[in-house]
C-alpha cells in the first residue's frame, strides 16, 4: 500500500502536474494583478498587525488579525521543522530556493483565493459566516464544472484534515516529547485530545481567541532561538545563502552523508515542501479569510497573502539557514530530527533539542486547531449543520490515534489530498482570474494604501469604486 501510495504521490507532486500548475497559476495572477504581492506587502502587514478598524464595522466572525492568526496556526507547524529539512535533504541546499519562489509567486495564488472566500462567503444557518473554496467554485463557476470542483475539494479537504492538520501532527507533538522528556507517547496524545476538544466547542471565535495568542509567540520564540545560532555562526551566512542559490541550478554533489541531487530534484522537493509548508494554491486560507470582519474582498485578501511571506520567507527560511550554517545537512539526517541536529550543534549544550521539541509542541498543536476548522467547514459543506458536532468530537478522538500510531502510510496519504485539494482550486483561479483581476484594479485605484477605506461594502460594487476612483483622480 506505501509503495502504491508513493506512485501517486510521485505523479501528483512530479514534474507534470502539480508543480508546473502551481508554478504557472502563482505567475499568471502574478501579472494580471501587477504584481500584488510585491507593491502592497507593506501596507498589508500594517493592515493586518496594526490597524483593526474593520472588525468594528464590517460583517464577519473574526479580525484580520485573528484570521490570519488561524491561518498561520494551520501553516506554520511541523512543515516549518520537518519540511525544510526534508527539502534540504531530497534536494540539497538548492531546494530552499526554490521554497522561496513557491512563496513568491504563492502570494499570488493566496490572495487571489482569499479574495474569492470573502467574495462568495455565505452565512449559514447559526448566523456565522461560511466560505472557501467549498463554496465559491460554485458559486463562481456557475455550471456543474464549479459544482463538481467545489465537491471535489470539500472531500479532499475532509480527508486531509485528519492527515496533514490532525494525526501527523500528534503524532510529532508525542514523538518529540518522548525522545526529548521521555514522556509517554499515549499520555501526551490524550492531553493533546482533550485540550483540541475544549477550544473546538467554542467554534471560530475560541479558535481565532487561542491561535492568536499562541502564534506570535511561538513564531518569537522559534525565530529567537533560530537567530542566536546564526549569530554564533555568523560566517557561514554568506557560504550558505551561495549554496542556495548555486546548487538551485547546478544540483548537489555527494558529501558526507548526502547522497546528492540534480536541480529536478532540487525543484520537485523545493515547491512540494513549500507548498506543504504555506499552503498557497491549496485553498485552505480561503476558508478562515471568509470569516474575517472586513469592508472588502481585497483587504482581507491582502492580510492573508502576508501569510506565506511569514511562514516561508521568514520561517521556513530560519530553519533552512539553520540547519546549512551549521552544516549538519551533509550528515543523512532528516526531516525534524535534522532541524534538532542544527539547533543542538549551533547552541552550547543540550538547548537545542529542547528548544525544537517545545517549538514542535506549539506549532503542531496550533496546526491541528487550524485544519479542524478547515475540515469542519467541508464536513458542514458535505454532510450539513447537525454533522459538525460529531466532526469535533471524531477530530479530537484522531488526534489521541495519531499519537500513538506509526504514521508512514499517513504522511504519504497527506500529502495526496494536499494535492487533491490544490486541484480543483487552482483550476477554479485561473478560470476567475478575471473577475479577480478587475474587481482588485478597481478597489486598489481608491484605496491604494488601504488608509481610505471607502464606503464600499457589497460585493458588486465595482462600478461604484470605478466612479469614485474617477472622481478622486
Amino acid at each position: 500500500m506505501l509503495e502504491i501510495l508513493n506512485q501517486i504521490d510521485g505523479i501528483i507532486w512530479g514534474p507534470f502536474v502539480l508543480i508546473p500548475l502551481l508554478l504557472g497559476t502563482g505567475i499568471w495572477l502574478t501579472a494580471r494583478l501587477g504584481g500584488v504581492q510585491f507593491t502592497k506587502l507593506a501596507p498589508a502587514l500594517r493592515l493586518a498587525f496594526l490597524r483593526r478598524a474593520d472588525a468594528k464595522e464590517e460583517q464577519g466572525d473574526v479580525s484580520h488579525f485573528h484570521a490570519l492568526s488561524t491561518a498561520l496556526a494551520a501553516t506554520v507547524g511541523v512543515g516549518n521543522i520537518a519540511g525544510v529539512a526534508t527539502a534540504i535533504h531530497l534536494g540539497g541546499p538548492g531546494a530552499l530556493f526554490w521554497m522561496w519562489i513557491s512563496a513568491i509567486f504563492g502570494m499570488a495564488a493566496k490572495y487571489s483565493e482569499a479574495f474569492m472566500g470573502v467574495r462568495f462567503r455565505t452565512v449559514d444557518a447559526r448566523g456565522e459566516i461560511n466560505g472557501g473554496p467549498q463554496h465559491y467554485l460554485a458559486k463562481a463557476i456557475p455550471n456543474k464544472l464549479g459544482l463538481g470542483l467545489s465537491l471535489f475539494f470539500a472531500v479532499a479537504a475532509s480527508i486531509a484534515a485528519f492527515g496533514i492538520g490532525n494525526m501527523t501532527q500528534s503524532n510529532s507533538v508525542a514523538a518529540a516529547l518522548h525522545t526529548t522528556f521521555g514522556l509517554n507517547t499515549a499520555v501526551v496524545g490524550a492531553v493533546l485530545a482533550v485540550l483540541t476538544a475544549v477550544v473546538l466547542l467554542g467554534g471560530i471565535k475560541s479558535i481565532s481567541n487561542v491561535t492568536a495568542l499562541m502564534v506570535p509567540i511561538m513564531i518569537i520564540f522559534y525565530l529567537v532561538a533560530g537567530f542566536v545560532v546564526l549569530s554564533i555562526n555568523w560566517q557561514g551566512i554568506l557560504p550558505a545563502l551561495g549554496l542556495v542559490f548555486t546548487d538551485a541550478f547546478t544540483g548537489t554533489a555527494a558529501v558526507g552523508g548526502f547522497t546528492g541531487a540534480v536541480v529536478a530534484q532540487a525543484i520537485q522537493f523545493g515547491i512540494a515542501r513549500g507548498i506543504f509548508s504555506n499552503e498557497s494554491g491549496m485553498g485552505s486560507a480561503a476558508i478562515v479569510a471568509a470569516a474575517a470582519k472586513t469592508k472588502h474582498p481585497v483587504r482581507q485578501g491582502l492580510v492573508s497573502m502576508t501569510q506565506t511571506f511569514i511562514d516561508t520567507i521568514i520561517v521556513v527560511s530560519m530553519t533552512g539557514l539553520v540547519i546549512l550554517t551549521t552544516g549538519v545537512w551533509r550528515n543523512g539526517a532528516t526531516g525534524a530530527a535534522l532541524t534538532a541536529e542544527g539547533f543542538s550543534t549551533g547552541l552550547p549544550g543540550t538547548w537545542g533539542g529542547a528548544i525544537v521539541s517545545i517549538a514542535i509542541v506549539f506549532f503542531a498543536y496550533s496546526t491541528i486547531l487550524g485544519w479542524a476548522y478547515y475540515g469542519e467547514r467541508n464536513i458542514e459543506r458535505l454532510l450539513g449543520l447537525r454533522a459538525v458536532v460529531w466532526y469535533r468530537v471524531l477530530f479530537s478522538a484522531v488526534v489521541f490515534v495519531g499519537a500513538t500510531v506509526e504514521l508512514d502510510l499517513v504522511w504519504t496519504f497527506s500529502d495526496i489530498a494536499n494535492g487533491l485539494m490544490a486541484l480543483p482550486n487552482l483550476v477554479g483561479l485561473l478560470i476567475c482570474s478575471g473577475l479577480i483581476a478587475r474587481e482588485t484594479k478597481a478597489y486598489l485605484a481608491v484605496d491604494p494604501t488601504l488608509e481610505h477605506e471607502p464606503p464600499v461594502s457589497t460585493l458588486d460594487g465595482v462600478a461604484e469604486l470605478e466612479s469614485l476612483a474617477g472622481a478622486r483622480s
